[in-house]
């Protein structure tokens, strides 16, 4: 979970905008297949059941494990959690196990008023934990984030606090434009002409 601040602005859209999978889906094809190459993808999805608004990565992880899928790896959901605890372990294990992965890090993050219900994609890694000044590794080549309530105060209340509607709703939208995006980039056509 972080707090919303970045050198270079990422795509940033409103989970009411009716394109919203569309064009979220449409920038993530650009990214993957201008970054990712042959890589193996990884999806880490970072946050805990424990906390309404800290639940969204656990939830964008359970939707994408009902895929099934083989065109990418997925830690962090519901029923195994990557949160602070064991998110050193979790990397170092994705190290092990995969050459050259290409991490997308999903996780909550609050911001702004105006921001709130906003979901980001930027390249360069999501920065768990430094809403609520926690010092964690960073995670992934690019993110995905949603920015669930109002930073600055009382992180930890505003979290517990979060409606658990827009969680889920944010969480459905980042999993399919997510599965989406990766699923067009297995076909060298769509990557290629994202990329031209």
């Amino acid at each position: 979970m972080k707090l919303v601040h970045s050198k270079e602005t990422p795509f940033k859209i409103p989970y009411t905008d009716p394109d919203v999978v569309n064009l979220l889906t449409r920038r993530l094809i650009s990214i993957i297949g201008e970054s990712a190459k042959d890589q193996r993808i990884v999806i880490v999805c970072i946050g805990t059941d424990r906390s309404t608004g800290d639940a969204l990565g656990p939830l964008v992880g359970t939707a994408l494990s009902r895929h099934n899928s083989s065109l990418f790896d997925l830690f962090g959901t519901l029923e195994e959690p990557v949160h602070a605890m064991n998110l050193d372990e979790t990397l170092a294990r994705i190290r092990h196990q995969i050459s050259m992965p290409f991490i997308i890090g999903i996780d909550a993050c609050l911001g702004q008023v105006s921001s709130v219900g906003c979901i980001q994609v930027g390249k360069g890694p999501v920065r768990p934990g430094a809403g609520v000044n926690k010092e964690l590794p960073p995670v992934g080549d690019i993110h995905m984030t949603g920015i669930v309530n109002v930073g600055g105060f009382m992180e930890y209340f505003v979290l517990q606090n979060t409606r658990l509607h827009l969680v889920m709703r944010m969480s459905e939208i980042i999993a399919q434009s997510l599965y989406t995006a990766i699923t067009a980039c297995k076909s060298s056509s769509t990557c290629a002409a994202a990329q031209d």
